[in-house]
């Protein structure tokens, strides 16, 4: 299956809401205002912003205005083409070796699974790959990490349960630095965004990767489960406070309607999304690619 048909699958959810109300709104044939107010309510109801979905909706209407365009073949161009826009808006990440790459994120988002498929990833791109289990907070944690290190067939590095995550961090990355390792991916507690204690505790890891290995190529990624919709934005904006995000990976994008939010979330706090979760299992991670995921909207 390509890239294009999972994201059809994936985001069906999304785009049989969103198809079904746009049909309905272009069948009454009118162009006017109450037109593009009715456009706004099918955005929100995707689960982007109001305030993206009036930039957006905004926009549409003085090129669609200018144009004394009344087809619905062209305005429904102009708005996968302003999605496209607003999606590709922040920088596009590029992961760059020797990597460093935290993976950051609530409890129950999947990031043990998408950091399991991004080792595979990598292995497959011929990159060698260690993985740290600095999550030393949650029982099993680094047991259940392992079973994914031995199936992407990549190091782990652990320390007791209870032990210092910073102290992980610290071991895997000089491990990294001697065997000149491609990549470094880093396991993190979950934590909710709320928990002051444990926002420090990452903090702390990420001063020792600056510290300890200021050379390499760090990245910040936070995993979101696309089921929370808008209500990720406040996850985002206290990780990228504590850390500076770089980039997002998208979980469980199957099982949600509103899929329409990482388009406002990734554009109005600047942060691209990387990858995308498609299924259950190892191989099943992509590159985000904004193009492939408007045209699967529609």
């Amino acid at each position: 299956m390509g890239l294009f048909s999972k994201f059809k699958s994936i985001l069906s959810k999304t785009r049989d809401g969103l198809s079904k109300k746009l049909n309905e709104l272009f069948a009454k044939d009118k162009l006017g205002e109450e037109f593009y107010e009715e456009l706004e309510d099918i955005l929100i109801s995707a689960d982007v912003s109001v305030s993206t979905t009036m930039e957006i909706v905004d926009e549409i209407r003085d090129v669609a205005i200018k144009e004394k365009c009344k087809d619905k073949d062209y305005v429904i161009k102009l708005l996968k083409q302003e999605l496209f826009d607003t999606l590709n808006y922040a920088d596009k990440l590029e992961i760059k070796t020797p990597a460093v790459i935290m993976v950051v994120g609530v409890n129950g988002v999947g990031k043990t699974t998408s950091i399991g498929k991004l080792a595979n990833k990598f292995v497959k791109e011929k990159k060698s790959v260690t993985i740290a289990a600095a999550d030393t907070f949650r029982a099993a944690a680094a047991d259940q990490l392992s079973v994914w290190a031995d199936r992407a067939k990549v190091r782990i590095i652990k320390h007791s349960e209870g032990a210092d995550a910073s102290a992980v961090v610290y071991d895997a990355v000089a491990s990294c630095k001697a065997k000149n390792t491609d990549v470094l991916i880093i396991d993190t507690a979950g934590r909710l965004h709320v928990k002051a204690n444990l926002m420090e505790e990452l903090k702390k890891m990420d001063r020792v990767v600056k510290r300890e290995y200021p050379d390499v190529n760090y990245y910040k990624l936070i995993v979101l489960d696309s089921t929370t919709g808008q209500n990720a934005e406040s996850q985002v904006k206290t990780f990228n406070e504590a850390v500076s995000l770089d980039g997002i990976i998208l979980t469980k994008l199957d099982g949600t309607a509103k899929g329409g939010f990482i388009i406002s979330l990734s554009y109005e706090q600047e942060i691209p999304v990387c990858y995308v979760g498609t299924g259950e299992t190892i191989d099943d991670i992509e590159d985000f690619n904004a193009e492939e995921f408007v045209e699967a909207l529609f």
